[in-house]
């Protein structure tokens, strides 16, 4: 008799596992998916992009159709919203989102990828017209759509989205107010490196964006959709639109209330294997913790990339075999119209928060040989610990190849490399692609004669 594999959810992490168990030779399963959006397997980090225009239409961010699940096997079942999880009985009750049905569905192994929605903080008059979240796809249409009507935009938040979306909405000839509650934009990255980001913002379009810190809006004002806003401290200003991208919160209560066990930011705990707390219950993607590698503690990275790989893990793993998910780094990159911010690892503040013995150096070098006309300026921080001498993280800014220096750091952190093993790295070398000592070994020199230093 077939297993009953049920999906909860369409986003990054379920249509990994689905298609994975469909590649799965002697594992015959019945797959059904459920989701409330009425589209799944769509690419949420094009999205920015989309609103940009750099792609023309939104639905080349559909990596596959219902349809071509279904194809393969699967059911899947849009508009179902999972309103309660019931291990005792092994099945989900669901509801219809537009007709309020109430169903059921059985199973044998279930996987929660109910991903995460988007912050909403508490300001007045929220609910006026063109004020948007960033989530779905649908989100991302009518985005564009206002974009394309409109002169001027606030976005709250200055993360990765609030980034991407400044980018966008510039590129579109808008003129833009980011407001961020904290002291630095990103700060995600250490405060110095995020001082460069802000400063090459304000420089490359000083007349189209107004960067805010340290205040966050109150109030919206308007009588059917949002004409000003205003600040905490005393700001009004005018906009067309707003976008709030102050975060996300994981979609886990009912996870909760099925008495599954969750971890940090009330996001599931789940073990290498992607099984939760319950028997025969599986949880990937947004709505789960992360082991860090480096800090070896419990983190919530929401990443794309983090999701896929879990998704594949809790497949294997669904469908009797054996793989494990051993962690994450927290590597992440985005960009600002030519301008890389990349980072895997530790930053020096949240090494000393770990109680790391932290050494840091900061170095900014060319990307590619002086005389080579492409060539560009990147920055780059190291973060080591003292005692042991190994590298815990880096950060790279800058209009050059900044995000291929990381990628090479995470490479050399997840082989436990100290700085001097480093060193000894045989990097690549012609004029176009980067200098005869690259850059990343140059930071590392810096770092091991800082070290020595100190011996």
């Amino acid at each position: 008799m077939k297993e009953r594999v049920v999906i909860l959810g369409g986003g990054a992490a379920g249509p990994k596992i689905m298609a994975k168990l469909l590649r799965t030779k002697n594992y015959d399963c019945q797959i059904d998916m459920f989701t409330e959006e009425n589209m799944i397997s769509y690419s949420a980090c094009g999205m920015p992009f989309y609103i940009e225009g750099l792609i023309e239409n939104y639905r080349r961010l559909i990596v596959r159709t219902p349809q071509q699940f279904e194809e393969k096997g699967a059911n899947i079942h849009l508009g179902k919203k999972c309103i309660k999880i019931i291990p005792d009985e092994k099945k989900v009750m669901l509801e219809d989102v537009n007709t309020k049905e109430i169903s059921y569905a059985d199973y044998d192994k279930l996987a929660v990828t109910t991903g995460a929605r988007p912050f909403v903080p508490d300001i007045k008059n929220i609910n006026l017209k063109n004020v948007f979240t960033l989530r779905k796809l649908e989100d991302a249409v009518n985005i564009k759509d206002t974009m394309l009507q409109s002169k001027k935009a606030v976005i709250i938040g200055g993360g990765y989205i609030g980034i991407e979306l400044l980018e966008a909405f510039v590129v579109n000839d808008l003129h833009v107010d980011l407001i961020e509650r904290s002291s630095h934009i990103l700060s995600i990255f250490d405060d110095d490196m995020s001082d460069l980001i802000q400063q090459h913002i304000q420089n490359k379009n000083p007349e189209q964006v107004n960067i805010i810190t340290d205040d966050e809006v109150t109030a919206l004002v308007g009588e059917e959709k949002v004409e000003k806003v205003v600040t905490r401290n005393g700001k009004i200003i005018d906009t067309d639109m707003v976008i709030i991208s102050a975060g996300v919160i994981p979609n886990t209560e009912i996870a909760k209330e099925a008495g599954i066990e969750l971890g940090v930011h009330n996001t599931i705990k789940v073990n290498h294997r992607m099984q939760t707390s319950v028997k025969d219950i599986y949880a990937a993607g947004d709505c789960i913790e992360n082991y860090h590698l480096v800090s070896r503690d419990y983190v919530w990275i929401p990443l794309g990339s983090s999701a896929n790989k879990e998704g594949r893990c809790a497949a294997i793993n669904i469908a009797g075999g054996y793989d494990t998910f051993p962690g994450i780094l927290g590597s992440s990159v985005t960009r600002y119209i030519g301008f890389t911010m990349s980072l895997t690892g530790l930053t020096e503040k949240a090494a000393r928060t770990h109680g790391f013995d932290v050494i840091t150096t900061v170095t900014t070098k060319q990307d590619k040989a002086g005389y080579m006309p492409e060539s560009e300026n990147i920055t780059i921080k190291l973060v080591a610990d003292r005692r042991t001498q190994k590298i815990l993280g880096a950060q790279a800014v800058g209009a050059g190849d900044a995000d291929k220096r990381i990628n090479t750091i995470a490479s050399a952190i997840m082989a436990d490399e100290t700085v001097d093993d480093f060193l000894h790295l045989d990097m690549t070398y012609a004029p176009p692609y980067s200098t005869a000592i690259d850059p990343l070994l140059s930071a590392a020199i810096v770092m091991n004669n800082k070290l020595k230093e100190n011996d």
